[in-house]
């Protein structure tokens, strides 16, 4: 049975300020109303494969469990890196953990931040590549080149192995402008997608072949894994000391199994806001929009705005993107150099590195949407039948007000109902719990004062999500 393997790390960078490190740009409705995570789950739908595996990030565990949730999607399983190592030791996680079920599994290894504009076309390009990879070859999806692109690494194709299907001759690295063209010029390159198709048995083999001590980390790892709730966790120090790498350097490059089949279908891996006006409907003068935003005589500009107005006149080859707490402008051409004021922002450690002024939990969210000496104020939402773990803080006292919904507040040894337009006020000191027992999001305004409002203040009694208790917990409720 084919089952698709969906990876879901990355540090968000690169389409930042929306994509931030705690909240990546596969978590995003980049491209639509879905996610790319989730059209990433959806776009699978098409294809005979069983429940898909997804290794992520221990920090994004809650935010994938609840994006499955919300398109219907159960997952075979859901495996936690306690650290990232790249590619090639998140594959391997996942084809230990489908050899366990099924020594004959087949994996479709997908990023999950990438657009398919095509889906058919890339169904079609996996049943293509199906009976090879049945025969043990690794086949890796290379993308038929629309321009001479320098942003991407290169695949060179070797001999025809079937339609539209050849052997992998080698991996080539980002190339500079002349070079591209001279790639595009010969008809013998694509570009490399970062998906895969092959065996697990294959693929476990070829690892230990070529990178010995990182599958052998990979297997103590997960030969001590634990089972958390939905999730898997390889057992931390023995995946700790896995070399990192990607799949294709420490497999591909050297593997003698190599395939290759060709893929057009609108592929983009949006690797920067520019590939996101590329991919965007446009008006008459090329300005990809989306939000509130107004324009005077601008052209070939991608213009985002996710809280308020955006105004521009007069201007042409921009990026203008717009959160609640930050404000990016390049050009167009150049938006590659985010990354440098991501690095400054790490730098000097200020949160909107990390974080969005939108925070996402296990149980739902919250929004900071006042901060001043000695009070706080943030939006709360609590899902349908979650619950906040009880806890207290040494340092402040909170009021809540019932915005929308239903809220069953513990203070104490007191347990009572909040509807719509009722409060409550929860001491400095006092063990307290909020839960959502309705049908519909819970939302509340919450009023926080005291001499110190920072997220480590707080003591986590008990928590349905096995969080940690200790008070030098960071993860507010």
């Amino acid at each position: 049975m084919l089952t698709p393997v969906l990876l879901s790390g990355g540090v968000g960078s690169r389409l930042w300020p929306v994509s931030r490190e705690l909240h990546p740009k596969q978590f995003l409705p980049l491209a639509g109303e879905l996610t790319m995570l989730q059209q990433t789950l959806e776009r699978t739908g098409s294809l005979e494969a069983s429940a898909p595996v997804v290794v992520c990030n221990e920090e994004h565990r809650f935010m994938v469990a609840e994006q499955l949730r919300q398109v219907g999607i159960a997952p075979s399983a859901l495996i936690l890196e306690p650290v990232g190592r790249n590619t090639a030791p998140a594959v391997a996680l996942a084809a230990l953990q489908e050899l366990a079920r099924d020594p004959d599994a087949i994996l479709l290894v997908l990023p999950a931040d990438h657009i398919i504009q095509d889906t058919a076309a890339f169904a079609e390009a996996v049943a293509r590549a199906l009976p090879l990879a049945r025969e043990g070859r690794l086949m890796t999806f290379g993308v038929v080149p629309q321009a001479a692109e320098t942003g991407y690494g290169y695949i060179r194709c070797g001999a025809s192995l079937g339609e539209e299907l050849y052997a992998l001759e080698a991996f080539v690295e980002k190339p500079d402008a002349e070079t591209a063209q001279s790639y595009l010029d010969s008809g013998s390159y694509l570009w490399n997608s970062g998906m895969f198709l092959l065996r697990a048995a294959t693929y476990i083999q070829q690892l230990g072949e070529f990178q010995p001590d990182m599958l052998a980390c990979c297997q103590r790892a997960m030969a001590s894994a634990t089972v958390d709730m939905d999730f898997i966790r390889p057992e931390a120090a023995s995946f700790a000391a896995c070399p990192g790498d990607s799949i294709d350097y420490a497999v591909m490059e050297h593997t003698r199994a190599g395939g290759v089949v060709a893929l057009d279908c609108g592929w983009s891996d949006v690797g920067a806001w520019s590939a996101l006006w590329e991919v965007a409907v446009r008006d008459e003068h090329g300005n990809a929009i989306q939000g509130d935003v107004m324009l005077d005589n601008c052209r070939d500009s991608y213009f985002r705005s996710e809280s308020r107005l955006v105004a521009a006149t007069g201007v042409a080859n921009l990026v203008v993107v717009e959160t609640a707490d930050a404000i990016l402008v390049a050009d167009r051409d150049r938006v590659q150099d985010v990354k440098r004021i991501v690095n400054r922002l790490k730098a000097e450690s200020r949160p909107e590195a990390s974080l969005h002024s939108r925070v996402y939990r296990p149980w739902g969210s919250y929004e900071s949407l006042v901060t001043a000496a000695r009070f706080q104020v943030k939006r709360i939402i609590v899902n349908p039948g979650q619950t906040l773990s009880l806890q207290m803080h040494h340092h402040r006292a909170e009021h809540w007000i019932v915005v929308h919904g239903t809220a069953e507040v513990t203070c104490e040894e007191r347990v009572f109902m909040l509807a719509e337009d009722e409060s409550t006020y929860i001491p400095l000191g006092r063990k307290h719990r909020l839960a959502n027992p309705g049908r519909i999001p819970l939302e509340l305004i919450e009023v926080q004062s005291g001499t110190y409002l920072g997220e480590d203040d707080i003591v986590r009694f008990e928590d349905v999500y096995g969080r940690d208790q200790s008070p030098a917990s960071k993860e507010k409720n």
